[in-house]
């Protein structure tokens, strides 16, 4: 039998903010190619989680873990291999106001990727045409788009570098029922078609249904639960059961 080394692990994770432990001792891992989404309830720790591999906060005990090597506690070479690597699609979009659309989405092309500005807004273009925005918008600025529009262009942003991995914060927040699902099947279309490893937080449970392979719970700091998202009402824990009873969004119909 073949072990493959998960792409990202956590492993030991602690982490705490004041008087209050946010992650208690974290394992999880994700394997190449596979969809996890990471739930829980408020002050659960999702954000931290991904905070914490996305280099952006340092945890107190305990290792990330990239292709099975530990990223260092600063910018070491093992964690820029993972920035390449990455794309996030964040909470909000987080466009730049300033900037257009295109320089928005080929703002790390330009930046750190060093590409003209020429080269960088082909890409741009492309990456608008897969997330189905016309290159009309393309020199408009975030303020005169929907907020499904601008999440479409964060989404462009996050898959302009080609990624292996992509990160999704909350990546429905604040959007009505239908946009919220037009987004979600376009994530789970992108990373099919670009054969990348997603790792998503979310609260809702209608998207965790239609993006995950497999869904991992947090509670007190810990995983309490994890498995695919078709076994997820069958599981036993009473925080699983709660969560999901308390959630919007029932199992989908079968066919």
């Amino acid at each position: 039998m073949t072990v493959t080394t998960p792409i990202l692990e956590w492993r030991g994770i602690r982490k705490r903010f004041g008087g209050k432990t946010v992650l208690n001792g974290l394992d999880l891992e994700v394997d190449a190619g596979r969809s996890l989404v990471i739930m829980g309830g408020s002050g659960q720790g999702k954000s931290v989680t991904l905070k914490l591999a996305l280099g952006l906060m340092r945890a107190d005990a305990g290792d990330v873990l990239f292709e099975g090597k530990a990223l260092s506690g600063g910018l070491g070479r093992h964690q820029q291999k993972l920035y390449r690597a990455s794309g996030v699609l964040f909470q909000g979009a987080a466009l730049f106001d300033s900037l257009t659309v295109w320089e928005n989405v080929a703002f790390r092309l330009i930046n750190a990727d060093g590409r003209s500005r020429r080269a960088a807004r082909v890409a741009a273009l492309e990456a608008l045409d897969q997330v189905r925005l016309e290159s009309s918008v393309a020199d408009l600025h975030p303020s005169e788009l929907s907020g499904g529009m601008q999440k479409r262009v964060g989404l462009a942003r996050a898959i302009v570098g080609r990624p292996r991995i992509l990160f999704f914060d909350e990546p429905t927040t604040g959007l009505d029922p239908m946009t919220a699902e037009a987004i979600n099947l376009l994530i789970v279309d992108l990373v099919k078609r670009l054969g990348c490893t997603a790792v998503s937080i979310t609260h809702d449970m209608v998207s965790a249904r239609t993006i995950a392979d497999d869904i991992a719970m947090l509670d007190q700091g810990k995983v309490v639960w994890k498995g695919p998202v078709k076994d997820l009402d069958q599981a036993r824990e009473g925080v699983v059961q709660r969560f999901i009873s308390s959630s919007a969004g029932p199992p989908p119909a079968a066919g």
